[in-house]
């Protein structure tokens, strides 16, 4: 055994021992006072830098959390007022329905309806105009995509959703190439007449429903007249054909497509050799391309999707429409552009990261853009109901609107559900289950902690004792040399 005064190597060992026990009852108060397991960087480098790669996610999350919040918020104010759109357009009807009842109301009835309808259609303007979220225009087009034509002499009319092949539409050319044209139905009868003054056997006929009756003294060319004059009811045509010196009766439907028939019914054979014919339209079918934020889309469309829609109203499931004239129903052998698509889209931020953000182009909700295809080149903006033609073609438009206003709103529906509410659900996951997992990297073992705090203190006080003792070992020199 080496006794030395100025070395204590019982102390020095005891001290070291000492110091770790302290500096790790220092560490574990701070755990426990925290309830941290990480307080430094020293504590856990690579928990640290886990720790706060979750940290910003929670953060993000928190973040996309509020924008798709704010984001339901937007479309449900949208929704409030299309709603309202919707209404107003069901008071239209009613008017152009009153309006179209001529055997009672007169020409100041008419008129003051027509007065009703500028009021209301001013209404919908004043809407699409100023609903707005903050500063944000809703339903003014600024937040939608347009369609911008070129080609109007084929193409009266247009309107985006914004949705196109199952993605987004970005500005971009709109390409039409026919797949088959529309046509009307048509009929051929075939009692023949050697001249339009000849007369036409006494007798009756319907057609669509409506009865036209020959006294015996009509000529074929007054029976054709007759049903002219009637065309605003039954919605079809007639005139003289010749062929070979002798003249038949043609009957052609005034609309495209397979909504719209003839049916034609005579018991007296006065100008068929049948006493039935039937003729029904077929629906024009052409693929459309445009620009996607997935690339170029092709898509087909269709016309008369619908109850009373025309065969040259093109429609996909997306919502889109393009209204083809008769000239455009003949044309598009091959593809050709019609028009541009200006895309102006709202951008919900939905994820904590780049690149998780969802686009949807708002609807532009102004009287003249709604309610466009019924009547080539019309819209509510040009209802006039203060003739009986006007009238019915007014119930068509507002049909056509409703229906456009519906499925807007429908989309705009399923975009809230399936997009941004569904996404506050998965965020809530996400966030549990990151804060789990934050919380299993940084959070203090409360229960292993204070076992460790307790065994650290009577280390501490032990370690104490030994020092002291340690300490006491030099004096035993003294004994040595008082003995000497």
């Amino acid at each position: 055994m080496n006794f030395s005064i100025n070395t204590n190597l019982s102390a020095v060992n005891a001290l070291d021992s000492l110091d770790q026990t302290s500096m790790g009852l220092q560490s574990s108060m701070t755990r426990l006072s925290t309830g941290l397991k990480i307080n430094s960087a020293a504590d856990d480098p690579s928990g640290l830098i886990r720790s706060q790669n979750i940290q910003a996610e929670l953060s993000g999350l928190a973040q996309a959390s509020s924008n798709t919040q704010d984001g339901i918020n937007m479309l449900k104010t949208a929704d409030g007022a299309m709603s309202q759109v919707a209404n107003l357009l069901q008071s239209l009807r009613a008017l152009a329905v009153s309006s179209a009842n001529t055997a009672v109301v007169d020409a100041s009835t008419l008129q003051a309806n027509q007065t009703q309808i500028d009021s209301v259609v001013q209404s919908i303007n004043n809407i699409a105009e100023t609903t707005q979220f903050g500063t944000k225009k809703l339903l003014d087009g600024t937040a939608g995509v347009q369609a911008g034509l070129t080609n109007i002499t084929d193409v009266s009319s247009m309107y985006l959703s914004g949705n196109f092949g199952g993605a987004s539409v970005i500005s971009g050319p709109i390409t039409l190439q026919k797949v088959s044209a529309a046509s009307e139905a048509s009929i051929s009868l075939g009692n023949t007449f050697a001249s339009p003054s000849a007369l036409v056997a006494a007798g009756s006929f319907q057609i669509n429903g409506y009865t036209f009756t020959s006294s015996g003294t009509s000529t074929v060319q007054s029976i054709v007249d007759q049903i002219n004059t009637a065309s605003n009811t039954t919605g079809v045509t007639a005139s003289l054909v010749n062929s070979g010196g002798t003249y038949s009766v043609q009957l052609n439907q005034g609309q495209y497509g397979s909504q719209f028939s003839i049916n034609f019914v005579d018991p007296s054979n006065i100008l068929n050799t049948a006493s039935t014919a039937n003729s029904t339209g077929t629906d024009a079918v052409f693929n459309v391309s445009m620009t996607t934020n997935q690339g170029i889309k092709t898509a087909l469309f269709t016309g008369g999707q619908g109850p009373g829609t025309s065969g040259l109203e093109l429609q996909d499931g997306s919502g889109n429409v393009i209204d083809l004239t008769q000239a455009g129903n003949a044309a598009f052998t091959s593809a050709t552009s019609v028009g541009n698509a200006v895309a102006n889209q709202v951008q919900f931020q939905i994820g904590a990261y780049s690149n998780q953000a969802v686009s949807f182009a708002m609807p532009t909700m102004f009287a003249a853009n709604i309610g466009t295809g019924a009547v080539s080149g019309q819209s509510v903006s040009t209802i006039n109901v203060t003739t009986q033609a006007g009238a019915n073609q007014a119930m068509q438009i507002i049909d056509s609107a409703i229906n456009q206003v519906a499925v807007m709103r429908g989309q705009m529906g399923a975009f809230q559900s399936d997009f941004l509410q569904s996404n506050v659900s998965q965020i809530a996951t996400a966030t549990e289950n990151l804060t789990a997992s934050k919380s299993q990297i940084t959070d203090t073992n409360m229960a292993q902690e204070i076992s460790n705090f307790t065994q650290l203190q009577i280390l501490q006080q032990s370690g104490v004792t030994v020092l002291s003792q340690a300490n006491q070992l030099p004096q035993q020199i003294l004994t040595l040399l008082k003995n000497a």
